[in-house]
């Protein structure tokens, strides 16, 4: 699940993730008086000009994004704020500008380029340009907060998120797990009164756009009515949810037996601290606790990295071979000369893996602070996912760069790691031979431990804010109705009492950051029907968790004809390209789980399920 930065139309989108600064001058134009005689010509005109200015905005104000998040001072974040009110303020007029053509008749192509216009801003600003000020400002101290956030253990010790983190995945000791899941939330409590505003402000901009509030603005994004797209989402997961339940029980019930059941009681929801990851949506570091007997495969990918001396770019090229296996280009030269692959030790950047496009064109980079890791190799092979869609698609109209919807560009990068596999793996020389099947329910415990675990997450996430957005949730009940959230999909609680003064959502990323969420469940869904679709037309004859497309030329060439439709067609269409159907389908993750399924029915058959 990684952010990335989006390409000219679709950077309004992003354009507000994190930025803050002083008083601008702007050059923010006034809208035109309504004009009911307006010709298909003035559209033409239109789109145009509009065209013009959305390259020059995304080429700017993504530079000034990419030096903000790699050099965090006041100054850098004040240029950022700058850059994201220009860009709020321009989405806002844009939308109001291409609402005026809604009753003139135009082409498909036409249409689909005013409605992205209407629907791209995450934030849209009011149409007065100091709250747009004041609401660029206070995206971008929410960004800081969180990108500077630290925590100073009860030794001393300075403890910075990727530091709380490797706690959280390598102590099993419950009090200090404890701790380091406390002291990441002493960061968040500050940007409460922030965020209330923000959705104040954020609100009005929507209203102005003439959307209810901003959670129904988000969810008209995706070709179908908001309210569909909602129902959507719970259809999947009713679809997946008995596998969720399943490997919740088997969880469970081992981190009872290692904690004790004083701890992890075993008819309610699993503390959050104990599940291996900060916000307790990936189970996969709690592996060896749960994992099933006789299951290790023979390998480590983290020692055998070590092992084969890769550096943190020989596994970015490594990467890079999987792509250019399948057909496509290598990386250009400027993407090794002006990524960011190890984390400087001389100022604050925003870790946070993501994969950008500053010109839409060639200028492609990554953005990391790599580990050594297995877990860090497969997102590496995420990250580029996006990085050679976002190229794909760059001869596509500005409108259209983008994937076909957000879920998109997160399951591409998700269907690639997907062939990580020891196949795989022995094909590059990483290992030397493949486990034979009875080791595929440890390999697939591992993947549903990060997988699954995290499909109930990803949906609960914006169902909080959507909430929050059309009142429902009060600022005097964000936090509880977040932990309501939590045991309700997830079963998982928090391990002490929380307060209303506390304000856990803003301890992840994408709440203070602005990214919708939604994107990642769909993407947790997609990438299974994608993967199976493409091991289907590489010829794959085996199971479908044991494939891998590497190497693979026609699934090269059907993935890449997807990825260079770019959002030029509705996201049912591009599915039906990889797919044959234009509805998802959550059948694809039951079927690659399928043998894990069956041993964990077995395993919790004498146990009490559910939460």
């Amino acid at each position: 699940m990684k952010n990335f930065k989006l390409t000219s139309a679709a950077l309004l989108v992003a354009a507000a993730i994190t930025t803050t600064g002083c008083e601008q001058q702007t050059n923010t134009k006034t809208v035109e008086p309504v004009n009911t005689t307006y010709t298909a010509a003035d559209v033409d005109t239109f789109i145009a000009a509009t065209a013009k200015e959305l390259v020059q905005l995304n080429n700017e104000g993504s530079k000034v994004e990419w030096i903000y998040q790699n050099f965090i001072t006041d100054d850098t974040a004040a240029l950022s704020a700058a850059a994201a009110q220009e860009f709020s303020e321009a989405g806002v007029r844009f939308a109001l500008q291409a609402a005026k053509f809604d009753d003139i008749e135009v082409s498909a192509e036409q249409r689909r380029k005013l409605n992205i216009l209407k629907q791209a801003l995450v934030l849209p600003a009011p149409q007065d340009s100091a709250k747009s000020a004041e609401l660029a400002k206070i995206a971008a101290d929410l960004g800081g907060m969180y990108g500077k956030g630290s925590y100073t253990n009860k030794k001393g010790e300075k403890q910075s998120l990727g530091q709380l983190t490797a706690v959280m995945a390598e102590s099993r000791d419950y009090n200090e797990l404890l701790e380091a899941w406390q002291g990441w939330r002493t960061i968040s409590p500050e940007m409460k009164p922030l965020f209330v505003r923000e959705v104040e402000l954020a609100n009005e901009g929507a209203q102005g756009l003439g959307y209810p509030d901003l959670g129904a603005m988000w969810r008209s994004n995706y070709d179908m009515p908001a309210d569909e797209f909602a129902n959507e989402l719970d259809r999947l997961w009713e679809q997946v949810k008995p596998l969720y339940d399943a490997l919740h029980c088997h969880v469970r019930a081992e981190l009872g037996e290692h904690y004790g059941e004083d701890k992890v009681s075993q008819d309610e929801a699993i503390p959050a601290h104990l599940l291996g990851n900060m916000w307790a949506q990936s189970w996969g570091n709690v592996y060896d606790l749960v994992a099933p007997e006789n299951a290790d495969p023979g390998y480590s990918v983290t020692d055998q990295l070590i092992k084969h001396e890769y550096s943190e770019i020989d596994m970015v090229k490594g990467a890079e071979n999987f792509f250019t296996s399948l057909g496509f280009d290598e990386l250009p030269e400027t993407f090794w000369e002006r990524s960011l692959f190890t984390k400087p030790e001389d100022r604050d950047v925003v870790c946070h893996a993501s994969a950008w496009n500053l010109d839409s064109q060639d200028d492609i980079r990554i953005k990391m602070c790599i580990q050594k890791t297995g877990e860090e190799f497969s997102t590496i092979h995420h990250e580029l996912g996006h990085n050679f869609y976002q190229r794909a698609y760059k001869d596509q109209s500005v409108f259209f760069q983008n994937s076909a919807n957000d879920g998109f560009h997160e399951a591409i990068g998700d269907t690639i790691a997907l062939s990580v596999t020891p196949a795989y793996l022995k094909e590059i020389g990483l290992i030397d031979t493949i486990p034979d099947e009875s080791k595929d329910i440890g390999l697939l415990m591992k993947m549903a431990l990060k997988k699954i675990a995290f499909i109930p997450f990803g949906l609960l996430v914006d169902q909080w804010r959507w909430k929050v957005f059309n009142g429902e949730i009060s600022p005097e009940n964000y936090n509880s109705a977040w932990w309501e959230l939590r045991e309700k999909y997830q079963g998982v609680k928090a391990p002490i009492a929380r307060a209303e003064t506390d304000f856990d959502p803003g301890a992840k990323y994408h709440v203070p950051g602005n990214v919708p969420y939604s994107r990642y469940f769909l993407a947790h869904i997609l990438q299974f029907e994608f993967h199976k679709s493409l091991c289907e037309i590489a010829g794959n004859e085996g199971s479908i968790n044991r494939c891998s497309i590497y190497n693979n030329k026609d699934a090269g060439a059907k993935l890449n004809q997807v990825l260079e439709m770019g959002s030029s067609q509705t996201w049912q269409e591009a599915h039906k390209v990889l797919t044959g159907t234009e509805q998802m389908d959550a059948s694809a993750v039951l079927d690659y789980f399928a043998p894990l399924k069956v041993w964990l029915d077995e395993k919790n058959q004498d146990r009490q399920c559910g939460f």
